[in-house]
């Protein structure tokens, strides 16, 4: 079976995936803290490169090809492999090595910080709404907590979710929240704003679909398409002595 399909009965809830759990996971009112995040766009706004809504649009394409099918492609792999198999020992050793695959694909010390601020924050959130052991061990992990695509791709599985969901939620993510700093900082129609989400959603649902692909990957054989200049922005950022948004 496709990995980007697959059930798991095992779950607390069993049974199929469903749509509400994964609508709630990707509402903007999840309280996973990501609304303080613009995601790149506050400095991209500021350098000049996002005035408008096409800027903005091509803005958001280039972060969901780049970051967003990184975080995808290891939001699928952390949900294929939810919870650990036994003897696996635990989520820590389990999720060790993709975590670190994915620290190794962030090279802006202060990216990985918010991601994994992130991370712990949506396991907290999560830990609220869905107890599970699992994941209790996995936000009580080394290294600041997970990062935040490993997560989601973690909490995704323990409500049910599939790793393609997982990795659409990724995606989804990685393109409202700029989307939503673009109207806050540039005072950009919502409309037009939201128009922009829409033509996208056929490329987001390509690119999920490829990283439920890779769910079942070695974790070092993962895609890790970059943006460089998203580092780059991010460590100018986090310098900012005011500033809108956390990153």
């Amino acid at each position: 079976m496709n990995a980007g399909h697959a059930t798991d009965s095992g779950h607390p809830g069993g049974g199929r995936p469903c749509l509400a759990t994964l609508l709630l996971l990707t509402d903007g009112r999840y309280p996973s803290g990501a609304h303080a995040h613009s995601g790149g766009l506050e400095a991209a706004a500021a350098a000049g490169l996002v005035h408008d809504t096409a800027t903005l649009a091509a803005f958001l394409t280039g972060r969901a090809a780049t970051s967003g099918a990184t975080a995808a492609a290891f939001a699928a792999a952390s949900c294929a492999r939810f919870p650990p198999r036994e003897g696996s020992g635990g989520p820590h050793d389990a999720f060790g090595l993709l975590d670190a695959e994915l620290d190794a694909r962030i090279p802006s010390p202060a990216l990985r910080a918010a991601s994994r601020t992130l991370g712990r924050q949506l396991l907290r959130a999560a830990l609220a709404m869905r107890p599970h052991p699992g994941l209790g061990e996995l936000a009580e992990g080394p290294s600041g907590g997970p990062h935040q695509p490993i997560a989601l791709g973690a909490t995704a599985r323990a409500l049910g979710l599939t790793p393609r969901a997982a990795a659409a939620a990724a995606l989804h993510e990685t393109v409202t929240g700029p989307a939503t700093a673009a109207i806050r900082l540039l005072g950009l129609d919502p409309f037009a704003v939201h128009a922009i989400l829409v033509r996208l959603a056929p490329d987001l649902d390509e690119l999920a679909h490829a990283a439920a692909g890779h769910a079942l990957a070695p974790p070092e054989l993962l895609p890790s398409p970059g943006a460089p200049l998203l580092d780059v922005f991010a460590e100018a950022h986090a310098r900012w002595e005011v500033r809108l948004f956390a990153s």
